[in-house]
C-alpha cells in the first residue's frame, strides 16, 4: 500500500489537532511486530489521527519504523518529533444497516396546561409517548391498542 500525500497546510492542521493527543500505541524493544501493526491499524480506523511512542533510542530505527508504518497502514506521516510519531488516515464511513422490523422509538411532546385562573402562565409539561401509545387532544396518554388480557383472567371478570 502507498502512503497518503498531504500538502504542508493539511499537515499543519493535523499537527495542531494531534498536539493534545496521548500516544495510543507503544513500540517496545521488539520493534515493529505484526501485533503492533494490527493495533495501529485498529487505532487509525477508530480515531483517524494517532500518536505512537517508540521506546528505542536509535533515531535511524525510529525513522525506518515511521516510514514502514505509513506505507503498511496506508497512512499519511504527519510528524516525527523525538520518540513520538503522528500518523493520519481518514476514518472509513460506517454502513448503516436498516432493520425492516424495527418499530419507532419514543417521542417527546410538549403539552401546555392552562391554569383555571386567567392571570397565570400555562404550565409546560414534557410527555414521552411510546410506540403503542397516542396523545389525546386533552394532553392525556392513551394506549393505541387495548392491553391484551389472558383467557383465564377474562373468565374471572
Amino acid at each position: 500500500m502507498a502512503q497518503i500525500q498531504l500538502t504542508p497546510a493539511e499537515r499543519k492542521v493535523h499537527r495542531a489537532l494531534a498536539h493534545h493527543l496521548d500516544p495510543v500505541v507503544m513500540i517496545g524493544g521488539d520493534g515493529l511486530t505484526p501485533a503492533v501493526l494490527k493495533e495501529a491499524n485498529a487505532a487509525l480506523s477508530a480515531h483517524g489521527l494517532i500518536k505512537i511512542r517508540v521506546l528505542g533510542d536509535d533515531r535511524a530505527a525510529r525513522e525506518l519504523i515511521y516510514q514502514t508504518l505509513a506505507n503498511e497502514l496506508n497512512a499519511a506521516p504527519i510528524q516525527h518529533i523525538g520518540k513520538l510519531l503522528v500518523l493520519w488516515r481518514p476514518i472509513p464511513e460506517k454502513e448503516k444497516t436498516v432493520d425492516e422490523d424495527r418499530m419507532p422509538g419514543p417521542r417527546d411532546f410538549k403539552v401546555l396546561k392552562f391554569s383555571k385562573r386567567g392571570g397565570q402562565r400555562p404550565e409546560v409539561k414534557t410527555l414521552r409517548v411510546l410506540g403503542n401509545q397516542r396523545l389525546t387532544s386533552g394532553g392525556q396518554i392513551k394506549r393505541a391498542k387495548p392491553k391484551m388480557k389472558s383467557i383465564k383472567k377474562a373468565r374471572h371478570d
